[in-house]
Formats: structure tokens, C-alpha cells, sequence
């Protein structure tokens, strides 16, 4: 049994050393290849990003996207906050050699609505941080369920509103965060604005997401139950929010992505750590790794 989720790849992105290897030698075979495997893995979409260079050098920018999608025919998902950068990438994307798919642009935040500017240049679906809002002016970090909630809620309806955009073209992401530095509790306050998002009539058919190789960070790859620790985590954080209605992943594709029984090991330390915080986290994290 494996989760129902969409997953967009998270490989094309020179965070990763074998990624950035490809980039930094202008390989164009060897990041076809790449996007080829994430496909093959079984992502519906591929976060594409080549850092700063995309900004510096806008021509290898477009050749990058050309040659990806050369290779597969699922959308790109352009990963960067920058409309300056964004632009290029819509102008470079051929909606034609993903079947017709539009591309996603990841992120808008209510704190850089201009983005949605650039629907002049191609339409576009989009991932949406409910992590900030726009208050009196400025950006302002959600830290509660609700925050994140009425954040989402706000900015969906707003764009469906005002650009047209349906909520099926919408996907919220809440943020996931590295469980061994979450001492305010951003975990279950991310949990509990999935529930809340999801169970919205007026937000029928959005889309929930999150990093969720976010939550493994910081932390050794084995548990104290001998299996692997980081993806036994992400397995623990979608066993809880895939049945309150997350449906997407941003992550690498694999097939051990799947629910945990409640006697898994790993599952009953996550559940023990989610309602703690300050440094009672620390200490229950520690027994992940630590055998008692």
C-alpha cells in the first residue's frame, strides 16, 4: 500500500551535489537523463531551479528548460520567488511538449502578488507559501493552524477572484519543517491547517503540499530501530496529513513512500514529539536515534 499523492521531483536543483555537478559542466544529456529518472520514478511534475545563475545567465536558462523538456512531457514547476526570473521561464516553456499542461510557478506568497503579472505571458498553475502573510504592509511569519489557514483561504479565493485561476490549479503549500530545531511547533500547526484547508467547501478541489524532505534535516540517517530514519519521518508527517487531505508532495520520487502502522517505531516518537515544544523537543527527538 502506497500513499495517492502527486509528486513533483525535487532533483533539478544545484542544492543537490550530483545536480549541481550536471549544471555547473552545461550537460544538457546528463540533466535530460536526470528528469528522465524522476519521470520514470513517477513524478507528475518536476521543481526546476538552477540557482542564481538563472538571473546571470538567462540564455543557459532557457537552454536548461528546452532540454528538459526535449526529454519528458510532464510540466515544470519554476522554482523562484523573483518575477525577473520568472518571466524568462514562462517565455522559455512550451506547453506543447508537456501535453499541454501548464506549467507551476512555485512560489506566489500574498507578499509578492506581482507575480501574477506575468498570467500576461502564458497562464500557469500555482504553488502557493500559506507560511507568510501581508499585514500593515509587510511580511509576517505564520506560526498558528489558523494563520496558515486563513492565509490560504485569502489568497485562493483572491486568485480565483481576480485572475481567473481555478482552485484545481491552486496548490497550497504549509510549509514542513525540520523536526529536530521545531521547537514553536510548526509541524502540528502545519497538520492542523491541512485538516482545515482541506475540510473548507469554499477551498473544494485546491491542492495541499509541502517540502517534505524538510522534516528528516538535521537529523542521522538511521533510526534507533535500525530502519532509515529521514524517510520513515516523511512517511510518519503523510501518514497523519494525507487522511486530512494533502495530496501532493514536493520531494524525491520513490516507491517506499507509504503509510506506517500505529507500532511502527519511528510513527510513535513523531506523535509524542508533535505536541511538544522549547527544548522538551530536543529531548524526545533524541529517542529517533538514541536507543533507551
Amino acid at each position: 500500500m502506497t500513499f495517492n499523492l502527486s509528486i513533483i521531483s525535487d532533483r533539478i536543483n544545484p542544492g543537490f551535489k550530483s545536480t549541481r555537478a550536471i549544471l555547473d559542466a552545461n550537460d544538457m544529456p546528463g540533466l535530460q537523463k536526470l528528469a528522465k529518472e524522476q519521470v520514470a520514478l513517477g513524478a507528475m511534475a518536476l521543481d526546476f531551479t538552477i540557482g542564481p545563475r538563472a538571473k546571470e545567465d538567462p540564455k543557459f536558462l532557457a537552454e536548461a528548460i528546452r532540454a528538459v523538456q526535449d526529454a519528458v512531457t510532464v510540466p515544470l514547476c519554476f522554482d523562484y520567488p523573483d518575477a525577473s526570473i520568472l518571466g524568462p521561464c514562462l517565455e522559455a516553456y512550451d506547453e506543447k511538449k508537456a501535453n499541454g499542461a501548464m506549467p507551476i510557478i512555485n512560489s506566489l506568497a500574498e507578499t509578492r502578488w506581482e507575480i501574477m503579472e506575468l498570467q500576461k505571458i502564458r497562464p500557469f498553475r500555482v504553488m502557493l507559501m500559506a507560511s507568510e502573510r501581508l499585514e500593515a504592509g509587510a511580511a509576517r511569519p505564520n506560526t498558528s493552524s489558523e494563520e496558515i489557514y486563513q492565509t490560504a483561504r485569502r489568497c485562493a479565493l483572491r486568485l480565483k477572484a481576480e485572475h481567473g485561476v481555478a482552485m484545481s490549479d491552486v496548490i497550497v503549500d504549509v510549509s514542513i519543517s525540520a523536526l529536530a530545531s521545531d521547537m514553536a511547533g510548526l509541524n502540528r500547526a502545519a497538520l492542523e491547517a491541512i485538516g482545515k484547508i482541506g475540510s473548507d467547501p469554499a477551498l473544494r478541489g485546491i491542492h495541499i503540499s509541502g517540502g517534505i524532505t524538510n522534516i528528516g534535516q538535521q537529523l542521522p540517517p538511521k533510526a534507533a530501530d535500525g530502519s532509515m530514519l529521514k524517510r520513515q519521518l516523511q512517511c510518519a508527517f503523510l501518514t497523519l496529513a494525507v487522511p486530512l487531505g494533502m495530496d501532493t508532495v514536493l520531494a524525491t520520487p520513490s516507491a517506499d513512500l507509504k503509510p506506517l502502522p500505529e507500532d511502527n517505531y519511528v510513527f510513535q516518537i513523531f506523535k509524542e514529539v508533535l505536541p511538544l515544544s522549547g527544548t522538551n523537543v530536543l529531548r524526545a527527538v533524541r529517542k529517533l536515534y538514541r536507543k533507551q
